[in-house]
């Protein structure tokens, strides 16, 4: 008698289902979050830019507190810089330096990604490639705005005890200080957007930094040398004048209201976006 046994079929093995990734705009900021404060030269170059607005802005109030003590008199005139200085614009004494500096942070988050070839990988993550550039600009105007805002307003507070007395002694409870405060960060963030673009645009960080200071500061001299019929309509539109009305508390004659200013301040912004998000869009990495 014999006895008969049955193998059962043995299964096939079968592979883990891959999972399913989508790019989702929550993901696209988290990364872009987390490559801003990975580079060791973020934090140098933001804490160095807060630093400057901090220390100019003091330096400003305790050499104007020096011009009162030595005998000028309170009600007379003052030279050179301090002439009609307030509290507000000693605070923000520093920003032409800290506007570089926010400038050329914006520009190193997008070009340096092409130096490194970086940008690849990241175009790679995210096809669409457009979520990467409003992503680094909404998280980095941001960043620039707290810093920017934070330094004018520490400089105010700590030079507020200083003026005291003084004809730039102010509160922040006074017309337009917050609004000038405020202002200030607002300027370096979108300051900070046009440098991304600039990067995105020219893929280059020297390119994106000269263009950036050109247009910050060099065009700004040139337009003296126009007739001054033309000076006087041209100068006002500029990206740092039209800025400079936004965190200027006594403007000139000439000068754009804050509202204005930011308005053309955003419209310089968004022509430089438009342009980064057209080359980034139609052009390979």
């Amino acid at each position: 008698m014999s006895t008969m046994t049955t193998e059962s079929p043995v299964a096939a093995p079968t592979k883990p289902a891959r999972p399913t990734y989508r790019v989702t705009v929550r993901g696209v900021l988290r990364s872009e979050w987390t490559k801003l404060w990975s580079l060791r030269s973020t934090w140098i170059m933001l804490g160095l830019a807060l630093l400057l607005l901090v220390g100019f802005g003091v330096f400003a109030a305790v050499r104007y507190r020096s011009q009162v003590d030595a005998g000028q008199s309170a009600s007379g005139p003052f030279s050179g810089a301090f002439s009609d200085a307030s509290a507000v614009s000693l605070s923000v004494f520093g920003i032409n330096l800290g506007q570089l500096i926010m400038g050329t942070v914006g520009v190193l988050v997008m070009a340096a990604e092409y130096s490194t070839g970086m940008i690849s990988s990241t175009l790679a993550a995210v096809p669409r490639r457009l979520p990467v550039l409003w992503s680094k600009a909404a998280i980095y105007a941001t960043v620039s705005f707290a810093v920017g805002s934070a330094g004018a307003l520490a400089a105010f507070l700590i030079g507020r005890p200083l003026l005291s007395g003084t004809p730039a002694a102010l509160s922040p409870s006074d017309a337009g200080v917050l609004r000038s405060l405020l202002g200030s960060g607002l300027y370096l963030a979108l300051v900070g957007v046009i440098g991304i673009s600039l990067g995105a645009l020219l893929r280059s960080v020297a390119g994106g930094i000269t263009v950036l200071v050109v247009l910050l500061l060099t065009v700004r001299g040139l337009t003296t040398l126009l007739p001054a019929s033309w000076d006087q309509h041209i100068s006002p539109y500029l990206p740092s004048n039209a800025g400079a009305s936004m965190y200027t508390l006594a403007l000139t004659h000439d000068a754009l209201s804050p509202g204005g200013g930011l308005a053309v301040l955003l419209g310089w912004t968004a022509l430089a976006l438009v342009g980064a998000a057209i080359r980034l869009k139609r052009s390979d990495a």
